[in-house]
């Protein structure tokens, strides 16, 4: 696995809220269904200071339904539970892996817990 790109996230600058329109003659039926729209930095991310995205390259990992060119989001301020994928670093080279057990922690170093995987719909 080759990590193609790697960072820490910006602070969004505007938050979108929902627009009210001043009516001028009868309004919409459909005007209660407008909707906010979604923010995925809100829905996606719990911690900004401590989450990262990766993307992959290659498809060795597609045991674990990762593909080339998927994004990671890793959230360093989450410890790390059994059986959740994790960012690990093993002899200098970042390594996906699935934690088996608590021992298993204490012999790998830990980067961070992997909370999302985004990738494309072919």
């Amino acid at each position: 696995m080759d990590i193609n790109d790697f960072g820490k996230l910006d602070k969004t600058a505007v938050k979108h809220q929902q627009e009210f329109i001043a009516h001028t003659g009868f309004p919409s039926a459909a005007t209660h269904y407008a909707e906010p729209s979604i923010d995925l930095n809100e829905v996606l991310i719990r911690n900004k200071d401590a989450t990262f995205f990766v993307r992959i390259e290659g498809n060795k990992l597609s045991e674990v339904q990762i593909f080339h060119n998927d994004v990671l989001i890793i959230d360093r301020s989450i410890s790390p539970k059994n059986n959740q994928l994790v960012l690990v670093i093993e002899d200098g080279v970042f390594k996906v892996k699935r934690m088996a057990s608590q021992l298993q922690q204490e012999e790998m170093l830990v980067w961070g817990v992997i909370t999302y995987v985004i990738h494309a719909v072919k």
